[in-house]
């Protein structure tokens, strides 16, 4: 072997993809020898760039303070903080703006591509790829890793065998991914999935598919006192609920969720943004003023199809007028309103989309390199990692930070 510094790259998703493209331009940059060779399992590479943000790609997210964003990550944002100084969402704009690509932002934050379409961002991908000479190799599922005599890594793949001075396993939530690096003597934390939605049967939801909530609390507290929060938009789905307030939860409590089989209570406020006495005193301002009939007048952050079910639910007549009802209707109304326990009994995940968390021991990298600090040569980048976000971009800027500062250190590891 001649001193090329010869790269394998495992995994052609987000985090794969860009380190390789990060390393090859390196590369050349330092003028190293050599050639990164990305292996993808299957047949098309960076699948769930294709298929984010439903076709759009959800790029990153607009928090450009990297302490704040920080706070996305149920699992990893201590670590993430060092990374994300060296590379943060306003450098990966910058990346594609430089390329051509402008992203823009939404009102909720998530960042997408001024097109709307993920097929920007591969097309944008692939073309700086090839540019850079790396070598992409799909159907190339690594069945093991070997280390040569001579100190070289033997990559085992379908269609052979590649000696590389460097690897970067970047496989995604895959179990062969987690295999690899066990066989070179990591360990895999505990895996759960993240990132679902709550599968839910109850009389309230019964036919609001599609009804929307600009922002209710979720809580779920479990056995053992474990208690998580969150807040933000919400939908009612065919089989439950969904929306960026349940996801978040579902990625915080992914692990207790996945322990109790998905079956656990958990309690709506659908109205947060108020105490629940001065929901009290808003009803009762109404019982004393209004001759509305209560199927006609409501909370106008609800819709009249989910009152006229909350009312029915509670036992009223929604024929009755506001100044007919009852002070103890008038109270049951804003406290149930308020705390609405629902049980869930399992869990729905889209499984190309979603996340998993879990993977490699954070503890057994250096987040300076993303280098093992176990086995020399070998890097990580990605959710192969025991790091994962909440929805919103996060994800796949954990996975273009770790790959950018995984690509750059591959390039120089034997400069």
């Amino acid at each position: 072997m001649n001193k090329e510094n010869n790269i394998a790259i495992v995994g052609a998703g987000a985090a794969g993809f860009f380190a390789a493209i990060q390393c090859a331009s390196k590369m050349k940059e330092q003028n190293i020898p050599g050639k990164v060779y990305l292996l993808e399992s299957h047949k098309a590479y960076l699948r769930k760039v294709k298929i984010s943000g439903g076709g759009r790609c959800n790029v990153t997210h607009n928090e450009f303070n990297s302490t704040l964003f920080c706070e996305n990550y149920p699992r990893g944002k201590r670590e993430l903080r060092s990374p994300l100084q060296t590379f943060q969402a306003a450098d990966m704009i910058k990346w594609f703006e430089e390329r051509g690509v402008e992203i823009v932002a939404e009102d909720d934050g998530r960042m997408f591509p001024k097109t709307n379409s993920s097929d920007t961002i591969i097309s944008c991908f692939r073309n700086e790829a090839i540019k850079l000479g790396v070598e992409i190799i799909t159907s190339a599922c690594v069945d093991k890793i070997n280390i040569s005599t001579e100190g070289l890594f033997e990559v085992v793949h379908r269609h052979g065998t590649l000696n590389a001075h460097g690897v970067l396993l970047a496989t995604g939530s895959e179990g062969r991914g987690h295999s690899l690096a066990s066989s070179l003597g990591h360990t895999i934390t505990d895996l759960a999935p993240s990132l679902f939605t709550f599968k839910i049967e109850h009389p309230l939801l019964k036919d609001l598919s599609g009804t929307t909530f600009k922002e209710v609390e979720i809580k779920i507290q479990f056995d053992n006192k474990k208690k998580y929060v969150s807040k933000g938009p919400a939908l009612i789905t065919h089989w439950g609920l969904s929306g960026p307030a349940v996801l978040k939860l579902s990625s915080l409590a992914a692990r207790e969720m996945k322990a109790c089989s998905y079956q656990t209570k958990v309690i709506i406020n659908f109205s947060p943004h108020a105490k629940e006495d001065d929901l009290r005193i808003d009803f009762l301002r109404l019982k004393n003023n209004e001759s509305s009939l209560l199927k006609n007048k409501y909370p106008n952050y609800l819709t009249k199809n989910f009152w006229i079910n909350f009312i029915d639910y509670l036992g009223i007549n929604q024929d009755k007028k506001w100044n007919e009802l009852g002070l103890k209707d008038v109270n049951r109304i804003a406290a149930t309103l308020f705390r609405f326990e629902l049980q869930i009994n399992g869990q729905s995940r889209f499984k190309e989309e979603f996340v998993e968390c879990g993977g490699v021991k954070l503890s057994e990298v250096s987040f300076k390199t993303m280098e093992s600090k176990i086995q020399e040569g070998l890097f990580f980048a990605g959710e192969v990692l025991d790091i994962d976000g909440v929805t919103g971009g996060f994800n796949f800027q954990s996975a273009w930070t770790t790959g950018y500062i995984a690509g750059t250190n591959l390039a120089l590891m034997n400069s």
